[in-house]
């Protein structure tokens, strides 16, 4: 823990205020904090939560920035005003994925302003998010809280989820409800799939190829597991089925294959990489013992040893139920319908601490992870009003 500030009650007049919104996200997008299984793309996140707690501190929020536990240099923020029960928690992640170099055309730390649109990587995913709820909380500082309002800016989302499954095994947050900025058009999700991803090895025995029978072919036997695993799919598929996404099924991707070094050897050693994105109804756990069963019994009496290892512990599906108070209160204030989407989100882990938890934010899913990835300025109006109107519900308001 880094620092851990004392509340204040009410708000100091003529004390030091954040920069204005537009300076913000330009300062957000400014600074690298990009989050990669590859170690030569990963970096921390801590100049962004010093960042964020300096603007909040000034706003007289409570900080705590932790250390993620199982790492050196990732920080979750969590930043209180106020005090009670129930409160509103506004959340988002501080990393970024890498981005593609020469494929930009502009600076993608520059924050250009351009048609209407600001550019830069997490323009929409989604550190302009953290700069609008920081805006909207400075328009209802002439109020006290009833009820807590918490900023919450987790670690490494894009690849690990590290920060928010921290968060979930340490206990519970401050608040009630929760919204997850996440770039949605504004457009509350009610439903999104889950994700796992995981790998099977098979050992084998080496041989000369002219006498295949001294040896265990590993790649002879991964062709058994690819055929349990295409069959299991196609069982999925009939089990679960949801018309509201895309894709009605959960999907098993076989993603990643390796294995021998020879034509003329017996091949010893072969893996093969895979996803499976669950839709609501289906559990991280259950999905994976039953992937374990098949791959398992499709190798009986071949003499090869398996060995599974979890690439992504996962994360579940989300489904909002439908007396969502804070779901009906963002259909209300936006006139938007309720959507489902096929991308995760870390809502799981904050419903999973009993928080109320929607997921709605501002700019296009489909500018995330691509060059040039921006926001579009008419996004900022609707997006402030939005959540000084559920500040105004759920913290000012609340008794």
């Amino acid at each position: 823990m880094l620092s851990k500030l004392a509340p204040m009650t009410a708000p100091v007049q003529n004390h030091r205020m954040p920069p204005k919104l537009r300076q913000m996200i330009s300062e957000l997008i400014g600074t690298p904090s990009i989050s990669s299984v590859s170690p030569e793309f990963d970096s921390s996140n801590l100049a962004v939560c010093n960042l964020l707690a300096s603007w909040l501190e000034d706003l007289d929020f409570r900080i705590d920035v932790r250390s993620v536990p199982g790492t050196h240099d990732k920080f979750n923020l969590i930043a209180t005003r106020g005090d009670g029960p129930g409160g509103l928690v506004l959340a988002g992640h501080t990393d970024t994925v890498p981005f593609d170099e020469g494929k930009w055309q502009t600076d993608p730390f520059g924050a250009k302003e351009r048609d209407q649109r600001i550019y830069g990587l997490g323009s929409a995913d989604m550190k302009s998010f953290f700069a609008l709820a920081i805006e909207a909380v400075r328009a209802c500082l002439d109020r006290d809280p009833r009820q807590p309002l918490t900023l919450l800016a987790t670690a490494d989302e894009e690849s690990s989820m590290s920060g928010a499954r921290a968060l979930a095994e340490s206990g519970r947050l401050p608040g009630a409800y929760a919204v997850i900025g996440e770039p949605t058009g504004l457009r509350p999700v009610r439903a999104h799939k889950g994700i796992t991803m995981d790998a099977v090895r098979l050992t084998g025995k080496a041989a000369h190829s002219s006498n295949p029978a001294t040896g265990v072919n590993a790649i002879d036997g991964m062709h058994r597991v690819i055929a349990s695993l295409i069959a299991l799919r196609q069982q999925l598929a009939q089990r679960f089925h949801d018309e509201r996404f895309d894709v009605p099924a959960p999907t098993l991707n076989l993603g990643h294959i390796q294995g021998g070094d020879n034509p003329n050897r017996v091949c010893a050693m072969c893996e093969l990489h895979f996803d499976l994105r669950l839709l609501p109804g289906m559990h991280i756990d259950s999905s994976r013992r039953e992937i374990q069963a098949a791959v398992t019994d499709s190798l009986v009496d071949t003499g090869l040893e398996i060995e599974f290892e979890t690439l992504f512990e996962g994360v579940e599906a989300l489904e909002v139920p439908e007396n969502s108070k804070l779901l009906k209160a963002c259909t209300r204030h936006t006139g938007k319908t309720p959507q489902v989407v096929g991308f995760a989100t870390e809502a799981p882990f904050l419903a999973g601490m009993g928080l109320d938890t929607v997921v709605i934010g501002p700019g296009d899913i489909a500018q995330a992870h691509r060059p040039d990835e921006y926001l579009p300025l008419s996004a900022i109006a609707p997006t402030l009003h939005l959540l000084q109107t559920l500040i105004g519900q759920f913290c000012l308001e609340a008794a």
